[in-house]
């Protein structure tokens, strides 16, 4: 399909409403992630303010995947899918002492009893794999591990910490989906 005509085609299904929303943000970071070489890359900036107005539309569970299909672009990820508010809301529930198992929950796409699990690993290494996996940031990471266990002696905070560091985020990456895969079994 030529470029004119692709970029109708989306611009007719941005015009259909909230309905078809997720249709069209995975069509558009599909064509972002793999951006034909005969497409202008002027057309760019418009598929990429397409995909953050659809991709603010659609729910928790879409995002999660469009930041998957996003995966090989961080910074095109960052740009059209801020997490900003996400994390800051987790983070709040935990400096409040509120229950972060039903927030971390949904923010990770698992189920309540993962993210408790994941929460209760003493060494922060299934939170570290989580966040890292879910592309939450050091702080954010940091924060949860502290806030969570506010005991810890400070060289076991430290190799805490460290253990976001030494994880891998294509591992992180896998063995999130794989949690998010036994949640949906």
């Amino acid at each position: 399909m030529a470029a004119s005509q692709k970029l109708s085609h989306l611009l007719q299904l941005a015009d259909q409403g909230p309905a078809l929303r997720a249709a069209l943000a995975e069509e558009v970071a599909e064509l972002l992630t793999n951006w034909p070489g005969d497409y202008p890359n002027s057309m760019r900036g418009a598929c990429e303010a397409l995909l953050a107005k659809a991709a603010h539309d659609v729910d928790d569970d879409t995002r999660a995947r469009l930041r998957v299909q996003l995966y090989s672009n961080p910074e095109l990820a960052a740009r059209v899918l801020p997490r900003e508010p996400v994390t800051q809301g987790l983070v709040e529930t935990a400096r409040q002492g509120g229950d972060i198992v039903p927030v971390l929950a949904e923010k990770l796409g698992v189920d309540a009893k993962m993210a408790a699990q994941i929460l209760d690993d003493e060494t922060g290494a299934a939170l570290a794999v989580a966040c890292k996996g879910a592309s939450l940031d050091r702080p954010t990471f940091s924060a949860l591990a502290l806030l969570t266990r506010p005991g810890r002696d400070r060289a076991h905070a430290f190799a805490v910490l460290d253990a976001f560091d030494n994880v891998p985020t294509s591992e992180a990456t896998r063995l999130l989906r794989g949690w998010r895969g036994q949640a949906a079994a």
